[in-house]
């Protein structure tokens, strides 16, 4: 139970359920887009039993309940207040006093901080009255060294002009001359400097010109197709690779398959039934908390799509919105699905510490690996029988299926790895964590290669920029992204460990980043509500669109001709790319 300090015996005492703050604490942490800590707090504290119907209760509702706490601390601690100017009493308690201290602590260090404050008035008067006495004195005295030095310098020049005037021609030609030959060598020397501070940096990785002058093209939101049903935050969503369908999940228990028109996008086009199906993931009410949907992933040929769920269970559809699977295995929320490239395999990690893969020929349990201490936050192959997994126990294993313990074991972050990522040719893992950082593992060289710390606070997520066989950019260099809460996405050279570029332009945490298809283009989703559309290889924003709510994650189709981003408002916005 939370009580509220001591007031006047006139004053009625207010109370707060632990059953009603956890609620409240849950739903700030998912406004603030903290969905893991809110996902691990529901799970313990059992928000999904709880009796509070979220649907009543006002967004911002803690921040609120404490401001209004405080300020009515404030007002306790005044009311006895001997001074008739109480309201600007205020402004000598701080709120860490307001919480620690009770009211007649806060009565008595009002009392002494406004005395302390008269009397720094009075010594500061008296200063200023003192050093204005000064600067008349001196006034004077100034304004006469002023005039003289004045003075002396128009005499000084008139003298120069005579001396000018009587100097030989041939001398000033002289002088001219050798001005020109100074000035000329020191030309030179700049030059071999400049030459030898260039060769001292070593090649050029990237050529990125960020330019203040060019301006972003804002994209309308005449120009959008916003696409609405769901009735709580969408945290993913997915295109299939097979065509223009694009999955949703939401924290409303539902998943949805859309069937986005082929032209351009529009605020007419409007996506109904039959165009839209839904994937319930409860019976009956539809607010259980437990069922919501936590992550996605669409198989490589598009024809199967797996969700994860609050409750645990993975659940395979057909494009058409049709249950085929429901995998019961786990014991806590999934938080990361991955199908391998081949399709005969699905990895799903999960808060209960473990991760398993499943056979898709017969949807059992092939293989669970229960290596980690806490929660698994993230998944990834690296081809169709190896994977790695991370955690909140800072951890990162790299498994075999077949296998009884891990093959590699990689341990340097200090806290939380929110995600992990192969590069296209599986030699290389990055990771990025809560400790501000980003690494780089080499598999072949057992060891971290890189560790990026540039960023000032955590990195939620990172991706390579498509590369290697079978893409347009096989020949370039090996890229990496990462998106941080201090609101900058940053971009890396993996082989030399270096940073090429920081982008600079949200106002908020950056949840989501994607490479377009043919990797000149980077999406990137913040909780400043904005989309911005990024050329990599200039460091700029190109387009950018501002929404009506936080953005959990931006996505390109196949083509690389649309890209759809998820809000914290539950709708999809889907829009046009084209340069």
């Amino acid at each position: 139970m939370v009580e509220r300090s001591p007031a006047k015996d006139s004053m009625t005492t207010s109370t707060i359920t632990s059953t009603e703050l956890n609620f409240l604490v849950f739903r700030y942490l998912q406004e603030s887009g903290l969905t893991h800590a809110a996902f691990a707090l529901g799970y313990e504290a059992g928000i999904n039993k709880s009796p509070i119907d979220g649907n009543e209760v006002p967004p911002g509702a803690l921040i609120t309940i404490v401001q209004k706490g405080l300020q009515y601390i404030e007002l306790e601690a005044n009311l006895d207040s001997i001074d008739e100017d109480s309201e600007d009493d205020f402004s000598f308690l701080q709120p860490l006093d307001l919480i620690t201290k009770d009211v007649d602590e806060l009565q008595q260090m009002i009392k002494a901080r406004k005395q302390a404050k008269n009397q720094k008035e009075i010594d500061r008067t008296k200063d200023n009255a003192l050093a204005q006495e000064q600067e008349q004195q001196f006034e004077g005295e100034r304004v006469r060294e002023k005039q003289e030095k004045v003075g002396d310098q128009e005499r000084d020049k008139d003298k120069m002009d005579v001396d000018n005037e009587q100097e030989p021609e041939k001398e000033r030609d002289e002088k001219e001359k050798e001005k020109e030959k100074e000035k000329q060598h020191s030309e030179s020397k700049d030059k071999v400097k400049h030459e030898e501070h260039e060769v001292s940096k070593g090649p050029e990785l990237m050529d990125i010109t960020p330019s203040s002058q060019s301006v972003a093209v804002e994209i309308s939101r005449s120009e959008v197709t916003i696409l609405e049903g769901h009735n709580s935050e969408v945290f993913a969503c997915a295109w299939s690779p097979a065509g223009s369908l694009l999955a949703s999940g939401s924290g409303d228990s539902t998943a949805r398959i859309w069937k986005v028109p082929d032209g351009p996008c529009s605020k007419d086009v409007q996506v109904l039934p039959p165009n839209v199906h839904v994937l319930k993931h409860f019976k009956g009410r539809t607010n259980e908390k437990s069922k919501d949907v936590t992550t996605l992933d669409w198989n490589g040929d598009g024809t199967l799509l797996a969700t994860g769920s609050y409750d645990g269970q993975a659940r395979i559809w057909s494009p058409d919105g049709e249950l085929r699977n429901t995998l019961v295995k786990h014991k806590g929320p999934i938080f990361s699905l991955k199908w391998n490239k081949k399709g005969d395999f699905l990895l799903s990690g999960s808060v209960d510490k473990t991760a398993i893969v499943w056979d898709t020929k017969t949807w059992e349990c092939k293989q669970q690996f229960e290596y980690h201490s806490a929660p698994t936050l993230d998944v990834d192959w690296r081809n169709n029988n190896t994977f790695a997994t991370c955690s909140t126990d800072t951890m990162i294993y790299v498994c075999k299926i077949g296998e009884t313990y891990p093959f590699k074991a990689f341990s340097g972050h200090k806290a939380e790895v929110n995600a992990i990522k192969w590069d296209p040719t599986g030699s290389l893992l990055a990771s990025c964590s809560d400790d501000g950082t980003a690494k780089i593992w080499s598999l072949k060289q057992d060891k971290c290669l890189h560790d990026f710390k540039d960023h000032s606070k955590e990195i939620y997520t990172i991706r390579w920029k498509p590369t290697g066989v079978g893409t347009s950019t096989s020949n370039q260099q090996l890229i990496i992204a990462s998106a941080s809460f201090d609101s900058t996405i940053k971009l890396w050279d993996a082989e030399y460990g270096r940073l090429l570029c920081s982008m600079n332009g949200h106002k908020g945490p950056v949840y989501s980043v994607a490479f377009s298809p043919n990797g000149e283009y980077l999406a990137s989703g913040s909780l400043d509500q904005s989309l911005h559309i990024w050329s990599v290889k200039e460091g700029r924003i190109m387009k950018t669109y501002r929404g009506r709510g936080g953005i959990f994650e931006v996505c390109w189709n196949r083509e690389g001709e649309k890209i759809a981003a998820c809000f914290a408002n539950s709708i999809i916005c889907v829009m046009d790319f084209r340069m």
